[in-house]
């Protein structure tokens, strides 16, 4: 009866697909936007940002994002309300799921580490985030 129950459990993982595995507390923090690249291919780098993005996810996965301004002191001053947002897995692929008081999108996560955010959405434009690192004067 082991054995079936061994054999019959290696085919299911087996035939299961397997979602890449990504350390969801690594969106935690401030990201600031190193280029976007359209359906096209063409692409803006951003070399200067004026804002950054801040990203807040609990254990359940629930959570915030939401634009700050940073200034020489290394202050954050918010210049939008936050965004809610959800990380769910769907269609083998992890999202943020959004939703404001206005409108409710999804992007993929396609890279997340603790340097890099990728993200995609559904018009094809892919956001390529670095961690936002302070400035030092």
């Amino acid at each position: 009866m082991k054995h079936i129950f061994v054999i019959l459990s290696l085919i299911l993982l087996s035939s299961c697909s397997h979602t890449q595995q990504i350390d969801t507390s690594n969106i935690n923090g401030y990201w600031e936007i190193e280029e976007v690249i359209l359906p096209d291919g063409t692409s803006h780098v951003y070399k200067i940002n004026e804002t950054v993005d801040y990203f807040s996810i609990n254990d359940s996965l629930l959570g915030y994002r939401q634009k700050m301004k940073t200034d020489a002191d290394n202050n954050y001053t918010p210049v939008t309300k936050k965004e809610n947002i959800k990380l769910i897995t769907e269609n083998d692929s992890l999202k943020i799921q959004y939703k404001t008081p206005f409108a409710e999108w999804k992007e993929t996560i396609l890279e997340l580490n603790s340097n890099r955010l990728k993200v995609v959405n559904k018009h094809q434009n892919v956001y390529i985030y670095k961690r936002y690192i302070p400035l030092n004067l």
